[in-house]
Parts: structure tokens; sequence; C-alpha cells
């Protein structure tokens, strides 16, 4: 052990939680050091590759729990590296649900209409745009036709990425090499190092002390570069500010670890976990019917075989996000490209058995050009759960990357489960009708439910019982300790989260700065845009107090 370093601010993870108060907090004054425990990649490290060791692998973290498995970045800029970068905000309803509580769940400061002006920063910051039909790849044209065909609506969903650059390559899932997309490498993280943050990637908290003073003592190892599996020295560091930003399947392992240290966690923390509601169906499409119903073509003559062409989900039917709708059976239905190796296992033959390998499976490989992915994101019941959490980091590894066993448990209800049965019928009726494809949802047998958005881990809410965080961010009976990634959020959004956890962070900021004011730190709240737009700020400055 070597001597104790001190600063201003710690920010624990790099995703849009922690970018987002590392950009502040530094832009504002204060000394601030940021903690990732994946690799630092830029755009020339992001590989066209599977094989172990590409950044595929690379900024992945697979963890496989007990009936859920979560899928989420572990890089520099978290979430944002490998996300599909789209951006809608959440439907008006989902600040209103009650869930399994039964009231509402959300604190009472929180609207889709107080959230407005954050989104708006967020949007002004990546920068989000809506994508347009004439620049929609084919994969989300085919979708957007046979929701037509099928009296449904479909459209373009708005997203993080400049279409411009795009190539359309469709490996955004292991990081853009052409910058087309807007991760946080582009624009709150290189904005944070020009005022003086700094951060260590390969740096993995392991828990937290207070110290007399009411500081944290923050202990962290570090991460081999090639086998994560390895841990080298370790180190402690003091904060008078502690952000909390590692993601919803780690920061509340964090604070379990700590609690025999700090003293005892609110309830929720660890409770309450939503996977966002997540399913996947894949069809299989007939190329000769897609030609004869829904009269599609391309330039080369092919009716589609183009699943591998574009880029994240384009297009989305938001038909069911009707607030007049009963809770759970309301969700949307994305088009979505989910490249090889987990999605080819996973991915099942309409009524083979068995459906997930042998003949029919490797004749449906065969024919994946023509698939197309549907992603339904709807409202679970908050079921998840974690157990005790283990020696160090957030899972149990297996292997040198990406893969391990997590201390979580899910447990589907019927609420959850009535509302994946209405979706997967609803994908059913759109692709199969006039005999388009045949449709089949992934297995749930191998790995249980699965999500690539985490959610509510430790979340917000009014209610001390039922949440972990006040309406500021910080967490209940440990003053100077705030969380702002997806664990803060307190239920399913029914579409995809980055925007609105992105907004919360933002709108947790000017509470996090008083914060370190009270403690001494000399900072300011205000910063314009990491680009130097200052629309954004206008737009909250009344909101600030």
């Amino acid at each position: 052990m070597t001597t104790t370093e001190s600063t201003d601010v710690l920010v624990i993870g790099s995703g849009f939680g922690g970018a987002i108060a590392a950009y502040h907090l530094a832009a504002g004054g204060a000394q601030v050091k940021v903690f990732e425990r994946g690799p630092w990649l830029k755009a020339d490290d992001f590989e066209h590759d599977f094989k172990l060791g590409a950044s595929y692998t690379r900024v992945f973290d697979f963890v496989i729990g007990d009936g859920m498995s979560v899928l989420g970045g572990n890089c520099v800029g978290g979430g944002s590296v490998v996300y599909f970068a789209t951006m809608p905000r959440a439907p008006r309803f989902v600040f209103e649900r009650h869930g399994s509580i039964g009231r509402r769940m959300w604190p009472a400061a929180i609207s889709r209409d107080t959230l407005e002006p954050w989104y708006d920063r967020v949007a002004e910051a990546l920068p989000v745009t809506q994508q347009t039909w004439d620049r929609v790849p084919y994969a989300g044209g085919l979708f957007a036709a046979a929701c037509h065909h099928a009296g449904r609506t479909a459209n373009p969903a708005p997203s993080a990425i400049d279409v411009d650059m795009c190539t359309n390559c469709n490996w955004m899932m292991a990081g853009c090499r052409f910058d087309a997309k807007r991760s946080l490498l582009l624009n709150y993280l290189p904005a944070a190092l020009a005022h003086g943050a700094e951060i260590r990637p390969l740096h993995e908290v392991q828990h937290l002390v207070r110290n007399a003073d009411g500081s944290y003592r923050v202990h962290y190892r570090v991460v081999d570069e090639e086998d994560y599996r390895i841990l080298h020295g370790e180190g402690t560091i003091d904060a008078k500010i502690v952000v909390l930003a590692a993601g919803a399947g780690a920061t509340p392992v964090i604070l379990q670890r700590s609690e025999p240290h700090l003293g005892r966690m609110p309830h929720a923390v660890g409770r309450y976990f939503s996977g966002n509601g997540e399913r996947l169906n894949t069809a299989v499409f007939d190329e000769d019917r897609v030609r004869e119903v829904l009269k599609l073509s391309r330039p080369d003559g092919r009716a589609y075989e183009a699943y591998q062409i574009g880029r994240g989900p384009t297009v989305a039917s938001w038909d069911r996000l009707d607030g007049a709708l009963p809770e759970f059976e309301r969700y949307s239905l994305e088009q979505l490209y989910f490249p090889p190796a987990l999605g080819t296992i996973l991915a099942q033959v309409p009524d083979a058995s068995p459906s997930w390998f042998g003949r029919e499976k490797k004749e449906m490989l065969r024919r994946w050009q023509s698939w197309l992915t549907i992603f339904t994101m709807s409202e679970d019941d908050n079921e998840g759960v974690f157990g005790p959490p283990p020696e160090t980091g957030n899972a149990h590894r297996f292997s040198q990357q990406m893969l391990g066993h997590g201390p979580l448990r899910y447990r589907p209800t019927e609420n959850t489960r009535r509302g994946w049965s209405l979706a997967d019928a609803d994908v059913k009726d759109i692709l199969e009708r006039d005999g388009l494809s045949r449709v089949m949802p992934w297995t749930n047998d191998l790995v249980g439910a699965y999500t690539v958005h985490p959610l509510a881990s430790c979340r917000i809410g009014d209610d001390p019982a039922t949440s972990a965080l006040d309406d500021r961010h910080e967490l209940r009976g440990h003053p100077g300790i705030f969380v702002t990634d997806g664990s803060a959020v307190p239920g399913a959004l029914t579409v995809n989260p980055a925007s609105t956890i992105a907004a919360l962070a933002e709108r947790a900021m000017p509470g996090i700065v008083r914060a370190a004011r009270d403690r001494g730190v000399a900072v300011t709240y205000g910063a314009p845009s990491p680009d130097g737009e200052t629309a954004g700020r206008r737009a909250v400055a009344h909101l600030r107090s």
C-alpha cells in the first residue's frame, strides 16, 4: 500500500453518469479524477473482428446472473462506446408509473415536463438528431414497410449519429472507428480533460470507507490490460465528494461491499433492479414474399438480404406507447441489428425441436442476411435483487475478458411475462402476415432474461423504504455520495434509456456542485455545452436552485 492520494471529487465510472459529472465539476473548478475499470480505446483501436482480444471482447462486460444476464460497456466512455446511439425521450406516462409498490415510483419533483430542459441539454451536447426516411438503411425500411402492411405505424428514431460520416458498416457495437457515433469519447470526456480532469482506465473500485472529517477513502485495484481476472496493485484515494456511476450492475455491488465500512445501506441498494422489460425476436424473411407483398427491392435486384448493412435501431413502432393502456402492457418495438456470436447462439428456429441447435438451426444461420431482429422494451416489475457481492469487482470472472457470473437474481412476475407475451404476439402479427417471414423469440433457457439497459438498482424516489437516493441523487444516510448512472432510474422506460440517464445526470449536477461547495470545494455550476454551445445552459439557468 502506498500513500493515499486526495482529490476534491472522485467519479467512479465514465459512462453518461460519470462523464457528465466529470465535465461539469472540472469545468466549474473542482479537482476531478475519474476511475474506470475498463480500458481506454479510441477510434483507431476499434476493430471489425470478434476474436478474443479484439476491441469487441475488451469493451463489453457480459455478466450472467440467476435468471437475468446483463450486457454493458466496460471501457472509458462506458455504454456510449458500445450502444446503438438511439436517443428517444421517455414517454410521459413512464413518470407516472406505480410498478409493484402501488404508488408513483418517481420523485414528485420529476416529470417529463420538468426533465425536458435537461433532455435539451443532452441533445445539444452530443448532439442528438432526428433520422430521416431517405437515410434509413434497408432493415429499417423493411420493418417500416411490414408495419405499414399490418396497419401499424413506424417512425425513424432520434439518434446521436452523424449520418454523413456513417458508413453503414453495422459494427458500432464494437466501437465506431469512423467517429460517426457520438459517444462520450467525442464530447463530455475530452471537455472534462480540457478542464483538468484526470481519467484512469483499468482502475476498479472495491469499496468506500468514511473518514473522520466526513470525506471518503476509496479503495481500488488495478486491472490487468489483457486478462481482467488478474488484479495488480491496490491503492486508496480520499475524496470530499464521490459520484458513483459504475452502472446498474456494478454500483450496488460496490455499495454492498462498502456496508461494513460505511454503515447500513438504504434498503433499496441492490433491490428493484429492472431489465427495462427487454426481449428479442428474430424473423427470417422469405425473399420472394418481401418482393411480392411489400414491393421492395435493392438496386442489385435482391429483395432484402441486407441484415448486415446499416447501423443500430433506425426505425421503431411506438403504437403501444399509449398512456391510456394498462401498466405492463405498453412497449416499443425497434428494428435492430444484433451481430454474430451471442446472437447466433440464442436466436431460435420457429417450430423446430430443438430450436437453438441442429440441422434446422444451421439452415437458419445460412440465411442470416435475410434476418430482421426486433427489440422489445416493455415495463417489467423491478424484480431483480442482488445477492452477496463477490470479493472483487461485480462478478466472478471465468474468462480472460467479457464473461463472468454475477450475484443478480431475477424472477419475472406475471406482469412482466404478460408484457413480453403481448409484444411477441405483435411482432409475429406484423412480420408473419401474408407469409413474409417466420418469427421466434430468443430463448431464455440458456441465460434467462437478458438486458442491455440495466436500471433501478439504486433508484431515486421520495419514499426511503423503496428508494436508495433522494431526488438530488444523494445516497440516503451517506452525505457526499451521489449516484448518477442507470441505477438511479426508478424503473423501466419502454424505450432506450441513455437519453433519460444523461438528462437525470445533467439535472443532478447543480445539487452536486452545491454539496461540493458545502464541503469546501471551490466550484461553480454553469458550464456551456462541451462544444461551447450555450442554448441548453440558458434553458436550465432558472432551474439551478
